[in-house]
């Protein structure tokens, strides 16, 4: 049986003090400390030290200098597994660029996968793309009509050995890293070992200020952001112990997550809103817990939605947890990771506001005795900004706002990628050329604090999944191709979870029956492609709103929709006026 790595460092901490991830795994490799990989029930299957580490990704680095030229991108299936750090570290010494790749669980369909893969395959220009032996039938077959090569972890250990390393130096790039969820025409987040080692620095330093007793708990995939710098890389960076569970062993057994906690005494853990809310429904009273070493609840990766997380408090107090432990924060892929943290200790700062004053005005108003209770919706504040960062919050046209005035979150520092790889005109319309981020969220300034309220940008946020109208939209196409025109989707009315994500659909008949079959048709495909609930709409044709240059305008016919000027063509008549939402 193995034996699960310790806590204790054995050596002096150094948070993140290093210019290249090889620098930091080099240093790291002389302490006891290290990953360790847990099944669904919190059974300890594999440990991996930062030594082993090492010495394992530098084996593997000698078979792949010669394997391919420096700066190649190799995809790397992001399984939640020692292989995969021992690649991902691989190819750090050898100069590759590894890029991590979603796994097949975390869309609705097969097919909707593998045009994923090829996508990013196209946009990454990929040397091959490495996977685990279970996941290479399924790999081959979206690369079919690539040239690029399918390897099994198994077969890169065949490769032929050299002697020379040709690791990255601190001017030089790190990773490709594709947002989650992302399937329509995915952008490639340029990470350098500049924005990494800086981001780290900050979480580890200023945002979390690990100390020599921390160890983390995690839960989160390796593709996601959250996962892959704040579980991987950060816990390297300051040679802190990992306890690792699989995505997928947590939705099916969410408390082992926090018996993981409880049983190895972890101090920090990070989670979506919703990671807190399943361990809430799934709670049976059948396990004994003590959640008292936990220091640091972190939430980000979506909307922090205050009521589940009060929930989870009152609900596990009794077992030493504090609500002063939750961290919420902010961020996203295109500044590393972090952008914002909450002061330690403080919990959740709230701010309940009159959204009909907000929609309107765009301010931020405090809820008085006069609100329609429909009208009252409470946010969190995620923190102040990482030092040697900058937060802005503009309007559209691009005046600096001040306190409790909604505009966009724009952000400036050393974490920021440089850009999307081989996306010019992607880069373009989010990096300015004086350093700044136009991070597509909006959000507002609370004593100092940042508090995000939506998007302002078409992506719809699902129960921590980021849902990208076009898949809706072409799969709904795709269904009833020769009846039906234009498609648009969007996000509409409650918050958070509670949101609905509408589907209108253009069709070219007024046959009842024929009506109902294109509507069975497309609900089916996209449970199958995307599987996620939407509500489907048949429309006229006409009903979409266009741009000048021809392309579709969700957010105007979300408008229109919104107002009852779209007419529901099973229904037979307009459109009932829908509660406006956030984002």
């Amino acid at each position: 049986m193995p034996t699960a790595l310790p806590t204790d460092r054995g050596n002096t901490l150094i948070p993140c003090e290093f210019d290249t991830l090889t620098e930091a795994l080099d240093y790291a490799a002389q302490c006891n400390t290290g990953f360790n990989y847990y099944t669904a029930r919190a059974e300890l299957k594999t440990a991996l030290s930062f030594k082993e580490l090492r010495e394992k990704a530098v084996e593997v680095a000698k078979r792949l200098v010669p394997f391919a030229e420096k700066d190649a991108r190799i995809g790397l299936c992001a399984t939640t597994s020692p292989e995969f750090a021992i690649l991902f570290f691989a190819c750090q010494y050898a100069g590759l660029v590894p890029a991590p790749l979603p796994l097949p669980v975390t869309l609705g369909g097969r097919s909707s996968y593998e045009r994923q893969l090829q996508r990013m395959a196209d946009t990454g220009d990929f040397h091959a793309i490495m996977t685990p032996s279970s996941m290479e039938a399924i790999i081959s077959a979206a690369m079919n009509d690539h040239d690029t090569p399918v390897m099994t972890f198994e077969d890169v250990m065949e490769l032929p050995e050299g002697e020379a390393l040709r690791p990255f130096g601190k001017d030089e790039l790190c990773y490709i890293q594709y947002s989650s969820g992302s399937s329509s025409s995915p952008k490639g987040i340029i990470g350098t070992q500049k924005s990494v080692t800086s981001n780290c620095r900050a979480i580890v330093q200023y945002g979390l200020k690990h100390n020599a007793m921390d160890r983390g708990a995690c839960w989160l995939p390796m593709y996601h952001d959250m996962g892959l710098i704040g579980c991987l890389l950060a816990p390297m960076m300051s040679q802190m112990t990992a306890d690792f569970m699989d995505p997928q062993d947590f939705t099916r057994r969410p408390i082992s997550w926090l018996r993981l906690i409880s049983e190895n005494r972890c101090t920090m853990t990070y989670s979506p809103t919703f990671g807190y809310e399943l361990c809430v429904r799934r709670w049976r009273n059948d396990a004994e817990l003590d959640l008292s070493c936990l220091r640091i609840a972190g939430i980000g990766g979506d909307m922090v939605r205050p009521e589940p997380l009060s929930e989870f408090a009152e609900l596990f107090k009794d077992m030493g947890f504090s609500e002063t432990a939750f961290m919420p924060s902010y961020g996203l892929a295109e500044t590393t990771l972090a952008a914002t943290f909450n002061p330690l200790g403080q919990g959740l700062k709230k701010h309940t506001i009159d959204m009909d004053r907000y929609e309107r005005t765009n301010e931020a108003v405090e809820v008085s005795d006069l609100t329609n209770s429909d009208h009252i919706r409470t946010f969190v504040a995620c923190g102040t900004v990482l030092p040697d960062h900058e937060v802005e919050i503009r309007d559209f046209d691009g005046t600096v706002l001040g306190e409790k005035k909604a505009g966009r979150i724009c952000l400036r520092g050393p974490s920021v990628s440089p850009g999307y790889f081989r996306n010019q005109q992607a880069t373009e319309a989010s990096f300015s050329s004086d350093g700044w981020l136009d991070t597509g969220d909006l959000g507002y300034w609370l004593d100092g604090q940042v508090v995000v309220t939506g998007r302002y940008k078409d992506l719809i946020l699902w129960h921590g999944r980021n849902i990208w109208p076009q898949d809706l939209e072409w799969a709904a196409q795709a269904a009833a191709p020769h009846r039906c025109g234009r498609a648009c989707a969007f996000s509409s009315g409650g918050a958070g979870d509670n949101k609905t994500i509408m589907l209108l659909l253009e069709c070219r008949t007024r046959d009842e029956d024929l009506l109902q079959e294109i509507h069975n048709a497309v609900s089916a495909a996209i449970r199958l492609e995307v599987g996620v609930p939407v509500q489907l709409q048949l429309v006229p044709r006409g009903s979409m709103i266009m741009t000048s240059s021809g392309k579709l305008s969700r957010a105007r016919v979300k408008e229109k929709y919104l107002a009852g000027g779209i007419i529901d063509l099973q229904a037979k008549e307009p459109l009932s006026v829908v509660s406006s939402d956030v984002g």
